[in-house]
């Protein structure tokens, strides 16, 4: 899935889930935002929303 190129709160961020959601990323491409979140490794601590790659995700911890 592209990224969006964008500023945002920290580096990175236009990568990020919550970022993605509010893009409308979700409505436009399912199947590329399902990619992201299949078989989840990380947590996200601020939304709390899980991504298999930390990079995904504002503040992640590990599940």
């Amino acid at each position: 899935m592209a990224s969006v190129k964008a500023h945002g709160p920290h580096p990175g961020h236009e990568n990020h889930l919550c970022y993605l959601h509010n893009m409308g990323v979700l409505d436009a491409d399912v199947e590329g935002f399902k990619s992201l979140v299949k078989d989840a490794k990380f947590l996200c601590k601020r939304c709390g929303r899980a991504a298999a790659e930390a990079e995904n995700l504002c503040d992640p911890i590990k599940l």
